[in-house]
């Protein structure tokens, strides 16, 4: 048992003497609910406009009082089987699951490594929790080392594709530095969960000893979910504030979830992903346009001045494309960049109109 593993049996086993663990119970829908807040009787309201039996909109409470449902135990049944991780646990939020998990794991007297691009959410989270915390050079390994040594940290964080640059974390290599520190590696995975990687593992268990998946990106809904061992689950449970004091994912929101799990088996859109992603770079290489480099659906075209990128932005706006200018402070100064991501929705003639659009208006011999 690693050092993480043996603050969390021990604060779980002191809760416990105390007569303070909190569990979850699956709320049987037999019962009629004085607990929950749903003081209008609207969660029973279905998506329809009918209240009847069918999935509840609004899960009434938080997931210890009334609100944690078959529905969500369900969902995450499915997320672990998926990864391959022992238990889950449901949060409305990515950036919601990451703060919780920050403030939840970590004290003043805890070490913690993150790599320099880590989401704002992990770095809010981080700085809550008061734990001493230093940022490696975005994916270097060497940083990530020296550091290691020098702080024997209880954890390392990354992000397993990097959402303003698309780029991705050499997981396995940070697994083995992790395992030769005695550390967990916990992984924001929010925008490679459910998106083909070609060469790239998928993160699993076997990579991450904590994982955070998003609903909102590939599985186009609402919603996360932190993924890891029992011992993980059963702690955040007892002890996370975000987890005891909010309102649950609405379950009608884990259905759809689940549903849309199931569609990422499906080859075809997975396939049709990859290929739009071949075609948008081949395209982007043929007309010079300076993309950075990337594999997955995130495809930045740097720009550099912030006034540029928003003028690009109105410009392509104008010509019926919707490209998001991204500025500092989300990305470092002097890196303003078109932050184009690809949709297996897109059509081939959609991916050449927008090629043809970026390279009229980005060189200047394209312009006649």
């Amino acid at each position: 048992m690693n050092p993480l593993e043996s603050k969390l049996s021990a604060e779980l086993e002191a809760l416990k003497s105390r007569g303070l663990l909190r569990q979850r119970r699956i709320h049987c829908e037999t019962l009629i609910d004085f607990a929950g807040n749903d003081y209008l009787g609207l969660a029973a309201v279905n998506a329809g406009g009918q209240s009847d039996n069918k999935t509840p909109v609004g899960s009434g409470a938080s997931p210890l009082v009334s609100g944690y449902s078959t529905q969500h135990q369900e969902l995450e049944r499915a997320l672990c089987q998926r990864t391959g991780h022992e238990a889950a646990l449901l949060f409305c939020s990515g950036f919601s699951a990451n703060q919780a998990l920050m403030t939840s794991l970590f004290n003043a007297q805890d070490r913690v490594l993150a790599d320099k691009l880590v989401h704002a959410s992990i770095i809010d989270g981080l700085r809550q929790s008061g734990s001493d915390f230093r940022r490696f050079r975005h994916n270097d390994l060497a940083s990530a080392r020296t550091l290691a040594v020098k702080q024997s940290p209880l954890a390392l964080i990354t992000e397993s594709v990097f959402s303003m640059d698309g780029d991705c974390a050499p997981l396995t290599e940070l697994k083995a530095l992790c395992d030769q520190h005695n550390a967990w590696l916990i992984v924001d995975d929010a925008h490679g969960f459910g998106v083909p990687k070609g060469a790239q593992a998928d993160c699993n268990s076997k990579l991450a000893d904590v994982q955070l998946v998003t609903f909102g990106k590939a599985l186009g809904c609402q919603g996360a979910a932190l993924l890891g061992s029992q011992l993980f689950v059963d702690y955040m449970v007892a002890t996370c504030r975000h987890y005891i004091y909010s309102t649950s994912l609405s379950p009608q929101a884990a259905v759809t979830a689940l549903t849309a799990l199931k569609k990422t088996d499906e080859p075809q859109l997975g396939n049709k992903l990859a290929d739009n992603i071949a075609s948008f770079t081949r395209l982007a290489a043929e007309l010079s346009l300076p993309l950075m480099a990337s594999s997955t659906p995130i495809q930045p075209l740097l720009v550099g001045d912030n006034h540029r990128v928003l003028e690009l932005a109105e410009l392509l706006k104008q010509s019926g494309f919707l490209v998001g200018a991204i500025r500092p402070p989300t990305v470092p100064a002097g890196s303003a960049r078109l932050r184009i991501t690809l949709s297996a929705h897109h059509t081939d003639e959609q991916i050449s109109a927008l090629t043809a659009t970026l390279s009229r208006l980005i060189n200047p011999l394209n312009r006649a």
